[in-house]
């Protein structure tokens, strides 16, 4: 593995973990000439993926592309790169476990906008904004709005009491 800071070719693994349920290991290295550390990843190689573009274009799958859009969206908003890093993961995972060669750019952004809903509403209204190209402001507002009320809802139902409650400890028998 090539040293990011000297290029140099040789480093040692400090330590190895997996990551992502197992799906990539993720390896901090040292380098043997300057000594300075770095993070590599290990992730297994899939078919290729292809994403089919508005204009009809294809390109392949990148998750860094996702991860981009994504931080530009959540920019300036108390969501970690680690949250970030888990939403690219799991789109990615949905993606390839369609086993589908193609997958346009719509099916991405939708999958990206379910999962960011549930950790922020201004980065999914961003992230909307830019994947559902939004005109004016009238379609910007409503969106807000649809937001407001999901999050309202979300809220109403978290405050309910159940109605049975079911205690761990208790056992049933017939």
């Amino acid at each position: 593995m090539k040293c990011p800071y000297c290029s140099h070719e040789e480093s040692k693994v400090l330590d190895s973990r997996p990551v992502d349920d197992s799906a990539s290991i993720r390896r901090r290295r040292e380098c043997e000439k300057c000594s300075r550390r770095f993070t590599t990843y290990e992730r297994m190689d899939h078919a290729p993926v292809m994403v089919v573009k508005r204009d009809g274009r294809r390109e392949p799958f990148l998750r860094d592309k996702i991860l981009q859009g994504l931080v530009r969206a959540a920019g300036k908003r108390p969501v970690s790169m680690d949250e970030l890093e888990r939403i690219v993961t799991e789109v990615e995972r949905e993606v390839l476990n369609r086993g589908e060669h193609e997958i346009n750019t719509q099916q991405i952004g939708a999958l990206v906008m379910d999962h960011l809903r549930h950790l922020d509403d201004v980065a999914y209204v961003r992230f909307a904004s830019e994947h559902r190209r939004f005109r004016d402001l009238d379609t910007l507002v409503e969106e807000a709005g649809i937001v407001k009320e999901r999050r309202r809802q979300e809220e109403a139902l978290r405050a309910q009491v159940p109605l049975i409650t079911v205690d761990a400890n208790t056992k049933q028998t017939k």
